[in-house]
């Protein structure tokens, strides 16, 4: 059994423990209903990446950005942008060239990098920073973004011409993110985009990015002099945005925020076998329970992909751990959220209720996920943050050996 969450004291969680166990039971019923005779394979979750895959490829413009957001009834793209989710999708392409890398993604991924080259600046001392196409204030979560999609794509590949400038590229947004380091161990959540001073107070979604992106750079890219502020930082903004998130507030927005990228940041770090790292395969499956039972995200309207991100990794440290029961709960809410939200993908595998038997067959949709059963506006996070979920449920879960 997973240790009792810290956000509930020993005789409350006991009683709560019970009534979780119960509600979670019928809950598991009622939403099985929902999607009668639909069961999760890995074969749907293969066509659904591809589909995915085409989706982001498709709606990649010339310079390198997204289109990002598209009415699929009246076929318009809709005004608007987000530099933090521009950045997450080109994110989501290096996470997708990286479990099968071609040329047609690497050209995708080049591109992408091209566009936010040319919107940086780079500093006096060497910090490179993004700055955004009419974007008065600079946002730490696109620059930690970009850094992600560096560190994966670079992991996708052996040695090839300009290798060592992306390298150098990388290690130039590293040194910006640590700029904005604060003394207790966040980041600001802006800066300047004139000459990219910090500003602003900590965001729970980028703490956790910027985290993310310093974890991978030092596990997977031999940036080993990160170690000792990575580990400070882990324990800072744990604490602030779940230990202090949750005595105030039980279903805290903040906790939410910071919930996916915490949970991926925490199960790279217990991967890296560091010492004292030992700690965080629990925590992680304690917010996951959270996810589930106090934010339930089974019974939430709106795409909840972001969550899934969270409760696989989890699903993985409660495998790992040997943590029998925690993986039972986990896969099952996996299999039932996974099936929901793939019905959602428009010409995916399983069928969308909203269109019934009208074939969409528009290029700037078709793949694309929507973020409720029946909203056909599409968002490219939306369905980077669904592909990355898929990736990870055929990584760890849908495995197509004996782990199935």
């Amino acid at each position: 059994m997973t240790p009792l969450p810290n956000w509930c004291g020993p005789r409350a969680c006991r009683l709560v423990a019970v009534l979780v166990i119960a509600v979670s039971l019928l809950s598991s019923v009622t939403h099985a209903d929902e999607n009668p005779g639909q069961t999760l394979t890995r074969e749907i979750l293969d066509r659904s990446l591809a589909l995915g895959r085409e989706h982001l490829l498709s709606n990649q413009k010339l310079e390198g950005n997204f289109n990002y957001q598209y009415q699929v009834l009246g076929k318009r793209f809709l005004p608007g942008d987000s530099e933090v989710r521009q950045a997450g999708a080109l994110w989501g392409l290096a996470l997708i060239h990286q479990d099968d890398p071609t040329t047609e993604t690497r050209e995708a991924i080049a591109k992408g990098l091209s566009f936010f080259r040319r919107h940086s600046q780079v500093t006096e001392d060497g910090r490179r920073y993004v700055a955004y196409p009419d974007s008065p204030l600079g946002r730490t979560g696109t620059v930690a973004l970009v850094a992600l999609a560096l560190i994966d794509s670079l992991r996708a590949e052996g040695d090839f011409e300009g290798r060592d400038d992306l390298e150098t590229e990388l290690d130039q947004y590293l040194a910006f993110l640590l700029s904005l380091r604060t003394a207790a161990g966040h980041f600001h959540g802006g800066y300047s985009v004139t000459d990219g001073t910090p500003q602003g107070e900590p965001s729970p979604y980028f703490d956790g990015e910027t985290l993310l992106a310093l974890i991978k750079a030092a596990r997977y890219l031999d940036r080993s002099t990160l170690r000792p502020k990575i580990l400070e930082s882990a324990a800072t903004v744990y604490e602030r945005w779940v230990d202090h998130a949750l005595i105030e507030e039980a279903d805290s927005p903040l906790t939410k925020g910071f919930y996916q990228w915490g949970s991926m940041s925490y199960y790279e770090l217990y991967t890296t076998k560091w010492p004292g790292t030992e700690i965080w395969a629990d925590r992680v499956i304690d917010l996951a329970y959270w996810m589930i039972d106090v934010h339930k995200t089974l019974d939430r309207r709106r795409n909840t992909a972001y969550a899934y991100e969270g409760i696989i990794t989890a699903w993985e440290l409660a495998r790992l751990t040997g943590n029998h029961e925690a993986q039972t709960k986990l896969s099952e809410v996996i299999a039932l959220g996974l099936t929901k939200l793939t019905s959602w993908q428009i010409g995916g595998p399983l069928e969308n209720p909203f269109f019934g038997t009208r074939a969409v067959t528009d290029r700037f949709a078709l793949g694309g996920v929507m973020n409720a059963a029946d909203d056909p506006l599409l968002r490219i996070d939306v369905t980077q943050h669904q592909m990355h979920a898929v990736l990870l449920a055929r990584r760890f879960l849908y495995t197509g050996s004996s782990r199935e």
